[in-house]
Formats: C-alpha cells, structure tokens, sequence
C-alpha cells in the first residue's frame, strides 16, 4: 500500500505543477489571444482566459504598477506577467525566481512583441521591466 501511494504522489507532482494559466484581459482584446496562443503552445498547457472589466483591481492585488498596464494580466506559477511579455523572459524568471520579483510587465502593446506581430513591418523596442517588492527594473530589453 506505501509503495501504491508513493508512486501516486510522484506521478501526480507535474500534473499539479502545470497548474492552468488564467490570463485577465480586456474585454474581446484579439491580440491577447494571440499572445494566449503562443503561451498555451511555449508551456504545453491550457489558458484559460477571462474577459475582466476591473483589471485595474486586479492589477493592483498583484502589485503590478499603474504605469506599466498593458491590455492583459497572466498569472503563471504564482507570478504575474502584465501584457505582451516575451516567452523565454517568462520562462527564465520563473526559473530564477529572482528574490523579490513578482512578475514581469511591458507597457503598452509595443509592435513586435508577442501577438502583436506584423509581417512587414519593423518592430518596436521596447523593456520587459521586472517588479516587485523593490524598485522596479529593466529586466530585458527586445
């Protein structure tokens, strides 16, 4: 019986640690399904996502600064990601779990970024700013 349970608790901790991914957005924003997508694609797992009006609140639970308000808000891990963050600047803080950083935001809906992509045309630069307990900082630059 011991080793029945032993073996349920090893084969159950992945499936509990890919955990769905619920991505707040603003109500019918198209490119945030595209970003949605690419996630659901990169992580291998579901997002599911939610039309919020009070993303603001929401926002501010997170500790998300105002001025860094893009047009969703991921929770992935326990970390927030606010608007259309690359996916390996996702995946290399969560990973790291940089003491003090609750997430990762780009302001804005920058052209280039993911989901917000345009054949033709050249993209944007922009800062994947890093926030948190402390100050906030660059914490990549595209």
């Amino acid at each position: 019986m011991k080793k029945i349970i032993l073996a349920l608790m090893l084969f159950a901790t992945p499936a509990m640690a890919a955990s769905d991914i619920v991505m707040h957005r603003d109500p019918g924003c198209g490119c945030c399904e595209k970003w949605a997508a690419q996630v659901r694609a990169a992580f291998g797992r579901n997002v599911r996502i939610v039309d919020d009006a009070h993303r603001a609140a929401l926002d501010a639970r997170l500790g998300v600064p105002a001025a860094l308000s893009g047009c969703h808000t991921a929770i992935i891990d326990g970390m927030a990601f606010e608007g259309h963050v690359p996916i390996a600047d996702m995946k290399r803080v969560l990973a790291a779990k940089p003491r003090g950083v609750r997430g990762l935001a780009v302001a804005g809906m920058p052209l280039g970024s993911p989901g917000m992509e345009a054949p033709g045309r050249q993209a944007d630069r922009y800062n994947v700013i890093a926030f948190g307990a402390g100050p906030t900082f660059v914490y990549a630059r595209h």
